[in-house]
């Protein structure tokens, strides 16, 4: 067994080792996945949750899910806050949560410096929460054999291991915006390792132990153990539910190693609306049979300790799923250490030992051509560093606590920063003195109630501090603060730091002002989607050379060549070593140089070299209104051109439509004078025959009259259905409407038309409701449209076999009216065209019924007026079936 654990643990690193470099080299289109982030956003799931939450829940049931209920609202944020946050880091140069803040406030060195300390002293104890885990799990397998293959302390192998990993894939660049893809798919590796290991092995424990899950909670109701299956065995108030809720939520966006993840690995702003889905569903996968799991340990007789799930498949004397659980916690511990020693290292270079350095004098580093060498041994220093001082809290304070207790300190602790967080995205007026008082005094509350509890009960202090408070004063006992009890030691401790936070942020803010360059910070951070591309206002005369030269001491030749050759590109030339530096050149220097050592420190070593000064805050207010005009300006002009230009496109299109109807009504007089012209020209040819024949045959007298009376019935219809559609679309129609039975006026409609049916040889045919059809409607007009669809009905049924149809049907709404012919029909394509004024003008004369393309016109419009619709289908005998509804009384 010992050998098999360093075995497995030095295969597993070398695998990590294989995986990182792959990355590094190569497997930029598995980085570029949206899988990969949000498989990188786990590395919240740490040692904590793979063998704490299991050990929590043993002991307080579903006490451990606040933990994830929080990322999990804080979810739907992503592409909102996280999206904002994201898009100031890349515009800023942003390295480290600490240099986020510290770019807000005037980019203070103070500042940076104080968030650092403060992330460092919360994370050591999560680092030693993991450096636990590991240490446990290994002497857990070990079985206490005694096995230290090469120092008595298994704790500190593991530490000097993950040391050396973390320095080879995390300190390699000097430039810490840099992706570090190596690290990021190795991360996300052992995200997918962590899950299955934890999913397989609790499926063993659940159904190969427990007999399945209902097997495993009814032995747990028989047992007495209901109170761990609801929310009153957690021992948690509602509040405390909240409180630890919205702890874990702010914990999952400022701890370093997330922001790490989420902001400073990230390669694609669109990967958050896939991560706002997916990284829940991997933490319920994970967090699904945690209880479970942890009833078939106290029903196995294992405890209720942190290791239940490497516990029990050993005591099955099943060392296969042992080695898989073991691996699994392995992995969920390396992934957080690694991850966070690189966020942490590179805020200790950039923010604390950095400007420290370049402050003394005798060290001379102002005379030193390379510094890159410097910045990257204090890097890997400050890993090294951070891990023993985690090993030294592991061995001194923290082996008396359960890792969720030792995560939650840890949780409360980066906490502090997210009042100056949310100031610095939201509120413009915040300014440096309230983040940083506010900071200073939320931790200095979190290390009375939380930290003095740990040292008294690791024996460093006396009890009675906790117990009494100091001098006897029980207002200050830190675990009931000026009286407040009954909430978890974490929820208090929460209550009152970020009482104190927000309350000194808040006044020193209101009370206090910002110089130019924190006014500057604060637009661009509240207002980063319009201010992308603001320059800082500065005067100076500082040759263009110098900053190069301050860019080769930190970032090389090569990368400030690069930086020379891009400002020349935008510029459209290159500036000369002794030409004036302007302010969007000093800018540039001082962004990149950021990136290598922090915002802060780059500020303070750019305005060392540079001989101007920054405008001061009435000059800048000055510029930035003349700004805001020309903004403003701006804006209305780019609306007045938009307006114009939709102006325009309506105009094109209003003169298309006049040109159209101009055609159409040509087209229509064409037609009218055309329908005019013939039956007046019956008319006339056979008047002209009446008079210049006196003596004409009687017979053939009368059937000339006849053929005179025709054609001014026809004339006079072709005259009325012009009138009719002027009256109807003007509004001047007398509309009479009255309650009628639609089966009358259909009666009286095929009256009318029997002589024309009669002539053309066509039979009609009536399919009337015996009980009447009650209507609303204007007689006249009703019986108009009947009498117009009977009648274009007759034009195109076959003249000695043509059938018509009309029929009246009740339906839901109302009567539906068919006329149907056994005519050629209408394509569909025409149904709804034929309907259009000036149709028919559209199409030849020939072999057309005669007509003015306005009957069907006329119809939709009056039964429109009626409530009804008109339409065209196909008749069941072939031919075409005009419709149209009328709504019953």
């Amino acid at each position: 067994m010992p050998w098999l654990i360093l075995a497995l643990s030095v295969g597993y690193l070398g695998l990590l080792f294989l995986v990182a470099a792959w990355g590094d080299r190569g497997g930029r289109r598995l980085i570029q996945s949206p899988w990969a982030y949000t498989l990188s956003l786990a590395v919240y799931c740490s040692g904590w949750t793979y063998y704490g939450s299991v050990g929590l829940a043993a002991q307080s049931g579903l006490a451990f899910l606040p933990i994830y209920l929080g990322p999990t609202l804080t979810a739907l944020l992503f592409p909102f806050l996280l999206h904002k946050m994201l898009k100031i880091a890349r515009t800023c140069g942003i390295t480290s949560i600490a240099d986020f803040i510290a770019a807000r406030y005037g980019k203070d060195a103070g500042l940076a410096g104080l968030v650092t300390v403060v992330a460092v002293m919360g994370a050591i104890p999560y680092l030693s929460l993991q450096l636990k885990a590991l240490s446990l799990a290994i002497e857990t397998l070990d079985d206490g054999q005694g096995f230290r293959p090469l120092l008595d302390d298994d704790a500190l192998l593991v530490t000097l291991a993950l040391a050396g990993f973390a320095i080879v894939f995390g300190t390699r660049h000097i430039d810490a915006t840099e992706t570090h893809r190596g690290m990021v798919l190795a991360v996300a590796f052992e995200s997918v390792v962590k899950l299955l290991a934890f999913l397989a092995v609790a499926a063993y424990a659940v159904w190969g132990i427990g007999g399945g899950v209902g097997a495993v909670f009814a032995r747990a109701a028989a047992e007495g153990r209901e109170g761990l299956l609801s929310m009153s065995g957690t021992g948690l108030s509602w509040l405390d539910w909240f409180l630890l809720t919205l702890l874990s939520s702010m914990a999952f966006l400022v701890l370093p190693r997330q922001f790490q993840v989420a902001v400073i690995e990230n390669v694609d702003e669109g990967h958050l609306a896939h991560a706002a889905w997916a990284f829940p569903a991997y933490l319920l996968l994970i967090n699904l049979l945690v209880l479970p799991v942890a009833l078939v340990g106290l029903q196995a007789g294992v405890g209720a300790g942190d290791l239940i799930l490497l516990q029990l498949p050993l005591k099955a004397g099943n060392l296969a799923v042992a080695t898989i659980a073991y691996l699994g916690g392995l992995s969920a511990a390396t992934a957080m250490i690694i991850v966070a020693t690189i966020a942490l290292a590179t805020m200790l270079s950039n923010d604390l030992v950095i400007p420290v350095l370049l402050r003394s004098r005798r060290l001379r580093l102002q005379e030193m051509p390379d510094l890159r060498g410097l910045v990257l041994l204090v890097r890997r220093a400050g890993i090294l560093a951070l891990l023993l001082l985690s090993y030294l809290f592991y061995r001194l304070i923290g082996g008396g606590y359960a890792l969720a207790s030792i995560g939650l300190i840890s949780f409360a602790a980066v906490a502090q920063f997210v009042p100056a967080i949310l100031a610095a995205l939201y509120w413009r007026d915040a300014n440096r003195r309230g983040a940083f008082y506010g900071i200073l005094f939320g931790t200095a509350v979190w290390l009375y109630t939380l930290i003095v509890p740990a040292l008294a009960q690791s024996g460093w202090i006396g009890a009675g501090v906790v117990a009494d408070g100091p001098f006897g004063i029980a207002l200050l006992r830190p675990q009931a603060l000026f009286g407040l009890e009954g909430l978890h030691p974490v929820s208090h401790a929460l209550v009152w730091s970020l009482a104190f936070n927000g309350l000194l942020l808040t006044l020193c803010s209101l009370l206090g002002g910002q110089d130019a360059l924190e006014r500057l910070q604060a637009v661009l951070y509240v207002d980063v989607y319009e201010r992308q591309g603001v320059v800082r206002p500065w005067r100076g005369d500082s040759p263009a050379g110098e900053l190069h030269d301050l860019l080769v001491r930190f970032i090389g030749a090569g990368r400030a060549e690069g930086v020379m050759r891009l400002d020349a590109r935008e510029r459209g030339r290159r500036l000369l070593p002794d030409e004036p530096a302007d302010a969007a050149f000093v800018q540039r220097v001082e962004r990149k140089l950021g990136q290598a050592i922090g915002s802060a420190s780059a500020h303070v070593v750019v305005a060392s070299v540079v001989k101007g000064e920054v405008i001061g805050a009435a000059g800048l207010m000055e510029i930035l209104d003349e700004t805001s005009q020309v903004i403003g300006y701006s804006q209305r002009l780019e609306q007045k051109s938009r307006a114009l230009e939709k102006a325009s496109r309506e105009l094109r299109e209003a003169n298309e439509r006049l040109r159209q109807l101009d055609r159409l009504k040509d087209d229509f007089l064409a037609t009218v004078s055309h329908e005019l012209r013939t039956p007046l020209t019956s008319i006339r040819s056979f008047s002209e025959i009446l008079i210049d024949a006196p003596d004409l045959d009687p017979a053939e007298r009368e059937r000339f009259l006849a053929v005179i009376v025709r054609e001014s019935e026809r004339l006079t219809r072709l005259i009325d259905d012009v009138l009719d559609l002027s009256k109807i679309e003007s509004g001047r129609m007398d509309w009479r409407i009255e309650a009628l039975d639609l089966n009358a006026v259909a009666s009286d409609a095929l009256a009318a038309v029997e002589g024309f049916l009669a002539e053309r040889g066509i039979e009609a045919k009536a399919d009337l409701p015996p009980k009447g059809a009650p209507v609303r409607a204007d007689r006249d007009r009703l019986l108009q449209v009947l009498v117009n669809l009977l009648s274009n009905a007759a034009k195109f049924a076959p003249e000695g076999q043509g059938l018509i149809r009309l029929a009246v049907a009740r339906t839901a709404e109302g009567f539906e009216v068919r006329v149907e012919d056994n005519g050629p029909g209408i394509p569909e394509k025409f149904r709804e065209a034929v309907f259009d004024k000036f149709q028919q003008a559209s199409d030849t004369l020939k072999d057309r019924p005669k007509g003015t393309g306005l009957g069907l016109t006329i119809c939709r419009q009056i039964v429109g007026r009626f409530g009804g619709r008109v339409w065209i289908e196909d008749a069941r005998q072939g031919g075409a079936a005009l419709c149209f509804t009328l709504p019953a009384t």
